[in-house]
């Protein structure tokens, strides 16, 4: 699992192929965002959570899915996007992080988009609350913007620990 990178492959009209990355587009706010959808397991509804004592804001618990214990990452809490609101839209993102599985609470979660590489631009330097190490760039199809989000770094990172780190 060295390459994170979603490659699919598409035949032009003159039988070269293109390399194409598909990611799930989920809004948190009034931004949309990307997720490499070869990182996503499953979509559900927002359900309750098992609070855990002590645990940082952002982690709003864990869940039982099919005897799996799931921490659940409330992604507006972590990028500082305001108070977060829980209505019928909600959606937890089951993710495949390495060998965990992680969910993550965003507002709604509308389609997958197909991006060719010449679609995908770097991300600006910029001095903010997010931090860029976990940006791709930002992805542009007609008059959409994604932000485009490396999971598997952000969720694996010690910050957010989730995940066992043997450095």
């Amino acid at each position: 699992m060295q390459n994170s990178e979603n490659l699919s492959k598409k035949t032009q009209s003159d039988g070269s192929e293109i390399s194409t990355h598909e990611f799930l587009a989920f809004t948190l706010g009034n931004e949309e965002y990307g997720i490499d959808i070869l990182k996503v397991q499953e979509i559900r509804g927002y359900e309750a959570v098992t609070r855990i004592a002590n645990a940082p804001d952002f982690l709003k618990g864990v869940i039982n899915l099919r005897g799996i214990i799931v921490p659940i990452v409330d992604m507006r809490i972590k990028f500082n996007l305001g108070t977060p609101t829980y209505d019928q839209l909600t959606v937890v993102i089951i993710l495949n992080i390495g060998v965990r599985v992680v969910g993550m609470v965003v507002d709604s979660v509308s389609d997958v988009m197909t991006l060719l590489p010449a679609q995908v631009r770097p991300a600006p330097e910029m001095n903010t609350t997010f931090n860029n190490d976990f940006l791709i760039g930002l992805g542009t199809l007609e008059e959409r913007m994604l932000i485009l989000v490396d999971i598997e770094k952000l969720m694996s990172s010690p910050e957010m620990g989730l995940l066992d780190h043997a450095d």
